[in-house]
């Protein structure tokens, strides 16, 4: 008995290490969106970190309108690189975790 407990205590510290280690992997996992018209486009890493923006000449015009750019570009960026990151963290800690009989945390 305990040595099935102290098997699945070192495969959930294994699992901790490759979680962690995905996570400085996915700050280097880059995420692009840009606007419909290509006037604003940002990246941020899979750990949703802004790496960039890039606004065109034209919407320096119009706050409202940059503004209103951000906020939807931004936005769709920000679902792209959470669902990389869950999709990643979520394979990590499934393929981990040891089969505990009544626990089936991750179908």
């Amino acid at each position: 008995m305990f040595g099935d407990i102290m098997g699945m205590m070192g495969k959930i510290k294994e699992t901790q290490q490759k979680i962690e280690d995905t996570k400085k992997r996915l700050d280097t996992v880059l995420v692009d969106e840009q606007s419909n018209d290509g006037l604003l486009k940002v990246t941020l890493t899979a750990n949703k970190a802004i790496k960039s923006i890039s606004v065109d000449d034209a919407l320096l015009e119009d706050k409202e309108q940059l503004e209103d750019y951000l906020i939807l570009v931004l936005n769709k960026a920000i679902e792209k690189a959470t669902a990389i990151n869950e999709a990643e963290l979520g394979a990590v800690a499934k393929e981990g975790m040891p089969n505990i009989p009544g626990l089936d945390m991750f179908k």
